[in-house]
């Protein structure tokens, strides 16, 4: 689905992504993970657009198997292309209830243009009509249903998560992108995402790739691991395979193998 080639970006003298390389498949869901600076969340900007490489390329496949170079692409036009991420910290429309921040993703909608609204009433009134229909299927699937008319801005941390994921079911999305999608969220809303982004990926085909520090988590929705160090690709496997490497376990605690159980102990 995604390829990422010999990736940097820099800040000044900091090089935030040195060299990164990665593959992800169609129809995973990939971990990734790595201490903290180690260019993750970096990463995922420069391949969502949100800030351009410094060198390195990132290519996506498309329908029929082509392959497009969607380097430095800007948020909007990868967004049409099917590539979405979500942040640590939740963008909601706070003062707008949950349906209607679900209502708002779809773009192109009639109501857009200040012609409809004099003459084209009426084809406004049915897109609301059908994406009505739609966010309320998505409150469903994720199991918030009770929290439609709400202000978003009032749900808990762990429900705006779940809402950004639901924004993503709003269009046709191929590969999403979250970032600690557990972060301060408990362990049964937590569930319920890792719930929801499993069956996104098995009834509806997502691609996903994953940041997180909850290594339960990881171990529990991902097919495959990668664990990024200092702006570089430092492993990939099984989640068993990368906590038992060597590497790995220096990156996370600064000592060799002799301290495997303490970085299990650690959940990483």
């Amino acid at each position: 689905m995604i390829e990422v080639h010999d990736l940097h970006r820099h800040f000044g003298g900091f090089h935030a992504v040195d060299g990164a390389s990665l593959r992800i498949e169609p129809g995973s869901i990939t971990g990734l993970i790595g201490p903290n600076g180690a260019g993750k969340t970096t990463l995922f900007n420069v391949i969502a657009g949100v800030l351009p490489p410094t060198s390195g390329r990132v290519t996506m496949r498309m329908d029929g198997d082509r392959v497009e170079d969607i380097t430095g692409l800007p948020p909007h036009e990868l967004f049409h292309k099917g590539v979405l991420r979500t942040f640590q910290i939740a963008h909601e429309f706070s003062s707008m209830t949950c349906r209607e921040n679900l209502m708002m993703v779809p773009g192109d909608q009639s109501g857009e243009r200040l012609w409809n609204t004099w003459f084209g009433r009426r084809r406004i009134a049915e897109e609301e009509r059908a994406l009505r229909a739609k966010a309320d299927e998505v409150l469903e699937f994720l199991t918030i249903t009770h929290l439609a008319d709400q202000k978003a801005g009032q749900v808990s941390g762990g429900q705006k998560k779940l809402l950004e994921l639901g924004r993503t079911m709003m269009v046709d999305a191929r590969i999403v992108f979250l970032d600690e999608v557990g972060a301060g969220v408990n362990r049964t809303l937590l569930n319920t995402i890792g719930d929801a982004i499993v069956r996104l990926n098995r009834e509806r085909d997502y691609t996903f790739v994953v940041i997180e520090h909850d290594m339960d988590f990881i171990g529990r929705i991902s097919d495959h691991v990668i664990c990024m160090a200092e702006g570089k690709v430092l492993a990939e496997g099984s989640l068993a395979e990368i906590k038992a490497n060597e590497h790995v376990i220096e990156a996370y605690l600064g000592t060799g193998l002799k301290n495997r159980d303490q970085l299990a102990e650690a959940g990483a």
